[in-house]
């Protein structure tokens, strides 16, 4: 009797992911003629089309949904599977997967170097996204761990907190407030302001501060990452609010300066956050126990927000 096989549905999962045979056959080191007959092979077997071309775009039918949805669980447990075989082979090699937000990446950067002194072995892949991208990878089983700032509720992730993560308005050094001692915060409302894209923690942090204040203020540029925003604020395009331990350079070159307003800093903590269903690799634990021992922690605390 014929049936799927695993191999069928693991190369549908990656055509159904990426919604391409091409980028699918290149994750997979397969031809493109091999992924497109594995697909053909499970349209035959249901008698349903998975897939469907509009011009040059692909896009999945019903029944390509569903079966989607199931070969992302069976790769999700077969991960999990190959991570549970290489816990009893110890945390000295293998592959590591995390994502971390744009504003921690500097910060990820040189833990991650640290990490890396103490496990030569393992090979990491590092991914850099906006926070929306690093839950989309946690929600898809795509990654080991996040590292990022505000963790949703109602997502069925655990998340613990390892490093403070201190919001500082920005400015040029010749700011006409650079040398003032301290300024009230309604005078933002003077100022334009350059700010992180929608779905950024920093942005939303922002929102809500402002919010909070009942305070506007003029939003004059969007930018999608922290360098493009110190550029922007060293042009003198506006002020803007970034983390603090991004800065380094600039502040040491004097590139720009960080000015003393009223109710900053806005106090935010970075965070380490994983399924929590998920049973971490040997690799993954020992990662998070090095954040949580070696990395400059900041009272740790964990929260685990229901699915």
């Amino acid at each position: 009797m014929r049936r799927l096989t695993m191999r069928q549905l693991v190369v549908f999962e990656a055509v159904a992911r990426h919604l391409s045979f091409s980028k699918a056959a290149l994750e997979l080191h397969l031809s493109q003629p091999a992924v497109s007959m594995q697909v053909r092979q499970i349209e035959s077997f249901i008698g349903l089309p998975l897939t469907e071309q509009v011009g040059k775009k692909i896009f999945l039918t019903e029944a390509g949904r569903i079966v989607f949805h199931a070969s992302n669980n069976i790769a999700a447990q077969l991960n999990d599977l190959g991570h549970a075989l290489t816990r009893l082979k110890g945390a000295e090699e293998g592959l590591f997967r995390i994502a971390v937000t744009s504003t921690v990446n500097a910060v990820a950067t040189d833990i991650l170097a640290g990490f890396r002194g103490e496990h030569p072995k393992v090979s990491i892949h590092l991914q850099v996204s906006n926070r929306a991208e690093v839950l989309a990878l946690l929600a898809e089983n795509q990654i080991d761990l996040a590292i990022m700032g505000q963790v949703p509720e109602g997502l069925g992730l655990t998340a613990t907190r390892f490093m403070a993560n201190p919001l500082v308005v920005i400015a040029p050094p010749d700011h006409r407030w650079a040398q003032r001692i301290t300024i009230p915060i309604h005078a933002l409302a003077e100022e334009p302001f350059v700010e992180r894209e929608e779905g950024s923690g920093t942005q939303g942090a922002m929102e809500r501060f402002f919010a909070a204040k009942h305070l506007n203020i003029n939003r004059s540029m969007v930018m999608t990452s922290n360098e493009a925003i110190k550029m922007a604020v060293q042009a003198k395009l506006g002020l803007g609010i970034i983390s603090q331990q991004t800065l380094e350079m600039e502040l040491m070159l004097n590139r720009l300066i960080v000015l003393p307003v009223e109710g900053f800093p806005i106090m935010r903590h970075w965070y380490v956050v994983h399924r929590a269903n998920k049973l971490l690799s040997p690799i993954a634990q020992a990662f998070k126990d090095f954040l949580l021992t070696r990395a400059t922690p900041s009272e740790p605390a964990s929260l685990t927000s229901p699915a």
